[in-house]
């Protein structure tokens, strides 16, 4: 049936007559046009073609217009997963927006997020569709295998899409809030479109390439990997969650899909090399590795570089809220990065801006500002919160014809004497400690140079007003490490406290949870500064 619906349309696609030319389904339509046999994703269960994923998905939609749900917020409570696809862009195709929540989210998060997207509507696979209405019961749950089972409005969907226009919100993600509260990012399709098309075109993705999933549906990594495959033709393989614990099983996975381009958050790749899943590495076809999500610790980066000498890594930086990333750097196998990865450079189409806290743009070598972001591809702004929203997203101090918007991201950058800009702290994450304002960040980078050290997070335990610093390494001693840290900081700015830990506990979007840190080691007493 799919074959019918798409081969008529390959020139009006062509010829950008395509029904969703102005919506992220662009990518996978313009795929089943031209190539509906191909397979477009892969995961543990099963597997669509370009085809079979653009028919499911509007069998979905259909599905969601004949339940009235047409335009409407529309929550997945699923694994992730080629159905879980088919669903998201179901629930596009019905001119609504995805909300992805995690299932192993407490419940009093998930309903949050329900409440703060105004969706009435949960997805679910059939199996966990009784979990559902348990943990929402004031929505209505709908079987994801059911939906991609109802039949084609095509009429239906055909006015839907003309409705659509590239400002709608295609994904709310949400994250975690300074408040406690979380936060959802309304991503639009415009902002999609415009950044995939870069992300692809910028490191030459193509119909060969295979891309190994690793973040979850509900963290925005994931886009690079769903969209990016789609935008150019090629295979996304779905990497399920455990096989995260299980370095083996994931090498085993990722030679034998062939993978070729790995998308992933720093702390994967460093969870993978703590638990010396490279030492079998034997991946010579992985010829792009990116990572983004928090500073790549050296000792790591080294270790995945020094097993695949082929591929090209790639230190990619931006928040959700700039639609993944405004900025990239290719790292350079010659360069000793004696002051870190810098940041790189902008993608295109994207404004980055340096400013100090008047408003003025810092251009001075070793200055440091905050960095704002401009153009097409930022979010709209905060689900339900014109507050939150007007605090984030502001007008250019440096144009004053017009009103353009730039995101302040909150982090702190540091200009180098080429004009690189390095990360060094969060602008909201400062720490006032015996009278200094310290970054964190700094005090991690200082003990990471130290030798055996893996990895260093910190932590302020504000009720004992003491800086923890939590270190990842095999036969450290503690004490040696504090002295030479001591050595390169300022006196308030060396932890009183420095922990051996074995692994560190993540957040939901695959962040060291500094604060969970605290807690699971408070018992720990410092070391002698002696």
């Amino acid at each position: 049936m799919y074959e019918v619906l798409v081969k008529s349309a390959p020139a009006a696609v062509e010829a950008g007559a395509s029904a969703y030319r102005h919506t992220a389904l662009v990518f996978l339509e313009r795929g089943a046009v031209r190539h509906p046999g191909r397979v477009a994703v892969v995961d543990e269960r099963s597997s669509y073609t370009y085809g079979q994923l653009f028919f499911r998905a509007r069998r979905a939609g259909s599905g969601l217009i004949a339940g009235g749900y047409a335009g409407a917020p529309v929550v997945l409570f699923m694994e992730k997963g080629s159905l879980m696809l088919a669903a998201m862009f179901g629930v596009l195709a019905a001119g609504g927006c995805y909300v992805p929540v995690d299932m192993a989210a407490p419940v009093e998060r998930s309903r949050a997020v329900l409440n703060a997207s105004g969706a009435r509507v949960v997805i679910a696979a059939a199996s966990d569709r009784e979990a559902a209405r348990e943990r929402f019961p004031e929505a209505d749950v709908l079987a994801a295998e059911e939906l991609v089972e109802c039949p084609v409005d095509v009429a239906g969907l055909a006015r839907i899409a003309r409705g659509i226009v590239d400002s709608d919100a295609a994904y709310v993600l949400f994250t975690s809030g300074s408040t406690g509260t979380p936060k959802g990012v309304v991503v639009s399709h415009r902002a999609i479109v415009d950044f995939v098309g870069t992300f692809v075109e910028t490191f030459g993705l193509r119909p060969g390439d295979i891309l190994g999933n690793q973040a979850p549906f509900d963290f925005d990594v994931s886009v690079k990997d769903i969209y990016g495959s789609l935008a150019a033709g090629a295979r996304l393989v779905i990497l399920p969650r455990r096989l995260f614990s299980a370095p083996s099983e994931l090498m085993d996975a990722l030679r034998a899909h062939r993978v070729t381009v790995m998308v992933w958050a720093v702390a994967a790749l460093c969870l993978l090399s703590a638990l010396r899943g490279l030492e079998r590495a034997d991946l010579p076809r992985v010829r792009f590795v990116m990572f983004s999500g928090e500073v790549m610790p050296p000792h790591h980066l080294r270790l995945w570089m020094e097993r695949l000498p082929q591929a090209r890594f790639v230190n990619l930086y931006g928040p959700t809220e700039v639609t993944c990333n405004c900025l990239f750097h290719e790292v350079d196998r010659e360069w000793a990065y004696g002051d870190g990865l810098p940041l790189g450079e902008p993608f295109s189409n994207r404004r980055v801006l340096v400013l100090d806290g008047a408003g003025h743009e810092v251009r001075g070598s070793g200055e440091v500002g905050e960095l704002y972001v401009g153009g097409s591809a930022l979010a709209s702004g905060y689900a339900g919160d014109d507050e939150r929203t007007a605090r984030a997203f502001v007008r250019n101090p440096l144009q004053p014809l017009v009103r353009e918007t730039l995101y302040r991201t909150g982090d702190l950058v540091r200009l180098g004497d080429g004009g690189e800009l390095f990360f060094c702290g969060r602008a909201d994450n400062q720490i006032k400690h015996l009278g200094h304002r310290i970054e964190l960040e700094e005090v991690d980078a200082a003990f990471e140079r130290q030798p055996g050290v893996l990895r260093c997070r910190c932590a302020y335990d504000a009720r004992r007003q003491r800086i923890c610093a939590f270190v990842e390494g095999a036969d450290l001693d503690v004490r040696a490490l504090r002295h030479a840290a001591a050595r390169v900081l300022p006196g308030p700015f060396v932890p009183a406290a420095v922990v051996p830990v074995e692994t560190m506990p993540l957040t939901k979007n695959g962040k060291v949870d500094r604060a969970e840190l605290l807690r699971l080691h408070a018992d720990r007493r410092a070391v002698s500064p002696n």
